[in-house]
């Protein structure tokens, strides 16, 4: 177990499901990709490199990391992933952002 997840460790639930959104949110790329995905909702993981300088496989790792946050959902249809943001997620985000400041 890292530092970081044993740090996580001692927080509540909702406290540890902040950190993780906050973190993936501090990157400037993943920013950019829900940025991307709040004007272009239901798009393919090609929509979102295009966007980008970014090659695939190194987007794909920062769709993960937002994945595994709970801020975007993916669903495969065909050879293509359609992603889009987890509203129910980010809406809870907000809420609990509101409460914190």
């Amino acid at each position: 177990m890292s530092r970081f997840e044993e740090h996580l460790t001692q927080l509540t639930e909702d406290e540890a499901k902040l950190v993780l959104m906050m973190k993936a949110l501090g990157n400037p790329v993943r920013m950019q990709i829900m940025r991307y995905l709040c004007d272009n909702p239901q798009c393919i993981t090609g929509d979102i490199v295009a966007s980008t300088p970014l090659a695939q496989a190194t987007v794909s790792q920062h769709l993960k990391v937002l994945r595994d946050a709970g801020l975007v959902c993916g669903e495969v249809e065909g050879a293509a992933v359609n992603y889009c943001i987890n509203e129910g997620a980010f809406a809870w985000l907000k809420s609990k952002l509101g409460d914190l400041f």
